[in-house]
């Protein structure tokens, strides 16, 4: 009883010490927090050599793929990243030399890296480059196509620019009724949506005019834009809209193994004299044969059927969407997904999986491009 009357005569006739003890206290919860997530993170460190002299090479770029994190090599080549938990793909970069991509993941923490790149070959590149028909006036006749194929067509591809375009080259053969985009230097992209920077290097960019199916590949860095906290609130419920439905989040639900509760539903495709058939699955996870080895904090499926069919039934498809696939289902947001035969995937805590190339989308994962990309590392 004493000690509450001295806490309340405190709090009367000094306010600022009170004040100050919330603050301090705050203060220190806030250190707690912050060492508790760190300690989930994992470091990953190592050495970038020139493969023919083997010597250090400073100021090599190394970042993890698909987010935000990236640091350059110090004066001896060495380097150090801290991750949080799941896996990437870690790519190394230098100016006049091949890229390198090293898979990485919790499992592999405290490794040591060595990382030898090798000159490029300019005299081939520039064979490669003459020997292809470029377009001289490719900018102006393919650039409004390449930027709904690659940015997208949705809301948030209207606040989404690339910086740079003039650094993009197009080239078409008519033999093989292809187009063909490469760039000089990373594309410095603006994503006013959702609040990022991203410098996305593109390893190749190809259309088929046969079939219209765009396929690309790259390796994007994002850095978060700066904003007042009015600003930033906007970002965060862009940013938490993109996420609701995206492969990102399918995956992280495979992940966790709460695929109902983050409301996706999955069912076997199944083609017969013709057509196509949606089979409904009992238990999901055991159709998809999945397994998770909890020494290496990784998941694998498997799935009975290659055509797998992802419905997200917490949103529907956009009115944009809706209007450029009419055919589509007006109710959910409905996604496939196509293994290749006796091919599994293997997915990570923070929902990278791999091989990537093993499998094909389609559907509205595949109407969604760059401006409605996350990070790896987005929470």
């Amino acid at each position: 009883m004493q000690q509450q009357i001295i806490n309340i005569l405190s709090i009367i006739f000094d306010p600022y010490l009170y004040l100050m003890k919330i603050l301090v206290t705050v203060f220190f919860n806030l250190i707690l927090l912050n060492s508790l997530i760190a300690q989930n993170n994992f470091i990953i460190s190592g050495k970038v050599l020139n493969e023919v002299t083997g010597t250090p090479m400073a100021s090599a770029s190394i970042f993890a793929q698909s987010t935000t994190i990236g640091t350059v090599t110090d004066e001896n080549g060495n380097f150090k990243l801290q991750l949080p938990p799941g896996g990437y793909e870690l790519v190394v970069t230098y100016t006049g030399y091949k890229t390198e991509i090293r898979r990485v993941t919790t499992a592999g923490a405290g490794e040591a890296i060595t990382v030898n790149l090798k000159e490029k070959e300019k005299e081939l590149e520039t064979v490669a480059i003459i020997s292809t028909n470029e377009v001289k006036d490719g900018l102006e006749k393919y650039g409004e196509f390449f930027n709904e194929e690659f940015i997208g067509k949705t809301a948030n591809s209207r606040s989404t620019s690339i910086q740079n375009p003039a650094a993009l080259h197009f080239f078409f053969s008519k033999k093989k009724n292809r187009l063909k985009i490469t760039a000089t230097e990373p594309l410095v992209i603006k994503n006013n949506a959702l609040g990022y920077n991203i410098k996305y290097t593109i390893d190749s960019f190809t259309h088929e005019y046969n079939t219209g199916v765009s396929i690309y590949s790259g390796s994007p860095l994002y850095e978060e834009m700066e904003g007042d906290s009015t600003q930033k609130s906007i970002w965060r419920a862009n940013r938490s809209a993109a996420y609701n439905g995206s492969l990102l989040h399918f995956m992280r639900s495979v992940y966790n193994k709460n695929l109902k509760e983050q409301q996706f539903e999955i069912q076997f495709i199944v083609t017969q004299n013709g057509k196509d058939s949606a089979l409904k699955l009992k238990d999901a996870y055991a159709a998809m044969n999945f397994e998770k080895d909890d020494s290496t904090q990784r998941a694998e499926i498997l799935p009975n059927q290659k055509d797998v069919g992802i419905l997200y039934m917490a949103q529907k498809p956009s009115d944009t969407y809706v209007t450029m696939h009419p055919t589509e289902p007006k109710d959910f947001k409905f996604s496939m997904l196509s293994f290749k035969p006796n091919e599994s995937i293997v997915i990570e805590q923070n929902g990278y999986f791999y091989d990537q190339n093993d499998l094909s989308i389609s559907g509205y994962w595949a109407w969604e491009k760059v401006a409605e990309q996350l990070p790896y590392d987005y929470k």
